[in-house]
Formats: C-alpha cells, sequence, structure tokens
C-alpha cells in the first residue's frame, strides 16, 4: 500500500488570495472598483498585513489588480497583453534553457506571420495601409544609423500587421513573439548590411497587402522570413 500524501498547511496569503480571486471573478468587484483597505481586509480575514500584502502582490502580478501606493487597489479589466505578460519571464526562462524551444519559437512565429498577413490584406482600410507606408518610412529614417531603432520599427511594423486583424489576442502575440526573438535572437529581426533589401521586402507586402492579394502578401511574408533564417543559419 502506498503512503498517504501528506497534509500540508497553506499559507495565509494564499487562503486571501483566493477568497478575493472569487470575490472577483464572481463579480462582486468589477474592472475599475476598489477591493477595500489593508486594515478591513486584515479585520475581516483575521490575518496581519504580510498575508494581505503578499495576496494583492499576487493579484497584481497576474494582472487582476493595479497597486498604487497611498491608493486601494483598483480591479483591472483583463486584456490579451495582460495575459501574455504573466507568461513572459517563464517563456524567457524556457527560451533561454532550451535550445529546441529557441527552434520552436521561429516555426510557430513563421506560421503566425502568414496567417496574420492573410488575414490583415482581406481587411486593411486605406488607414491601416498608410499606417503601414508610415513605419516603412520611419525605419527607412533608421537606415545606416541606429540599428536598435531600426528593429524596433521592424517589430512594430509586423506587429502592425497583426493590428489590422482587430483581434487584440493576435496583436498581443505577435508583440510577445517579436520580443523574445529581439532578446534572444535579435539577428533575425535585423540583419546587418541588408537593411535596403528589408525595407524593399516590407514595400512589397505593404503593396499586395493594399491590392487585396492574399496569395501575393503570403509568398512575399514567406520569402521575407525565409531571407532571416537563411541569413541566420549562414551567420551562424
Amino acid at each position: 500500500m502506498q503512503p498517504a500524501p501528506k497534509i500540508t498547511r497553506r499559507k495565509l496569503s494564499d487562503e486571501v488570495f483566493d477568497r478575493l480571486y472569487e470575490m472577483i471573478e464572481a463579480g462582486q468587484y468589477k474592472p475599475g472598483d476598489t477591493l477595500p483597505s489593508e486594515r478591513e481586509l486584515m479585520d475581516s480575514y483575521g490575518v496581519g498585513r504580510p498575508a494581505i500584502r503578499e495576496a494583492m502582490q499576487t493579484l497584481e502580478r497576474i494582472g487582476l489588480v493595479e497597486i498604487n501606493h497611498g491608493q486601494r487597489p483598483k480591479v483591472l479589466q483583463p486584456t490579451a497583453v495582460g495575459l501574455m505578460s504573466q507568461i513572459d519571464l517563464t517563456a524567457r526562462h524556457m527560451l533561454a534553457s532550451s535550445p529546441q524551444s529557441l527552434e520552436q519559437l521561429k516555426e510557430a512565429r513563421t506560421f503566425f506571420e502568414l496567417g496574420m498577413v492573410e488575414k490583415a490584406t482581406g481587411q486593411a482600410s486605406a488607414e491601416d495601409i498608410a499606417h503601414l507606408r508610415e513605419l516603412l518610412e520611419k525605419q527607412r529614417g533608421h537606415l545606416n544609423g541606429d540599428a536598435q531603432a531600426f528593429i524596433e520599427v521592424d517589430m512594430a511594423f509586423h506587429t502592425a500587421i497583426a493590428g489590422i486583424t482587430r483581434n487584440p489576442i493576435f496583436m498581443a502575440t505577435s508583440q510577445a513573439m517579436l520580443g523574445w526573438l529581439a532578446r534572444f535572437h535579435a539577428s533575425l529581426l535585423h540583419w546587418e548590411g541588408n537593411e535596403d533589401l528589408t525595407l524593399l521586402e516590407h514595400a512589397k507586402i505593404i503593396d499586395c497587402i493594399e491590392q487585396g492579394n492574399k496569395e501575393a502578401a503570403v509568398e512575399e511574408m514567406r520569402k521575407h522570413l525565409e531571407r532571416a533564417r537563411l541569413l541566420y543559419c549562414l551567420n551562424g
């Protein structure tokens, strides 16, 4: 007979967290509402200040409340960006410790980008096209100049394509993936000595989106990303 697992005592802060989380989830505290003060919660739950503060910090970490000094915690509206930020540190650790995970991220990024450009091509407005062209010119302005600024606008360009879909989860996912790539393999986003070609490829992608040609947009994006992969392999 297997020995029964030992019963462990839960931390008081975990109990406080569970109760507050359940109240927020049930709608007793809605986005924009403030939670009771530390003193009120201490009196209600019969626990000390450290348990309340630790529970609040956990709620803040997962994006459910905002804590400002001297004010009561405020309940936040959950967002896609907040969701992605919750997994950011775990994702960084996974990518830093596992070469396989980094390769999987590159593959996922390509699959994602091709889907985004296809969807964006069917939905882009004149304002969307104008915004993409503004980003292209902004990136051109950093040509042979600030490499970091060039990368940042490059990321903004790809995220803007995801934004055309009007799906905040797509946009948050784009920002997260590009951020992780920039952290671990900036060479995939910026190919030194090939900036002119990057700008030309971005221009072709915009033209295809503006023309509503999904097939061509996907093919231009595929060639754009494939060149990044080949250059990385050659220089790696």
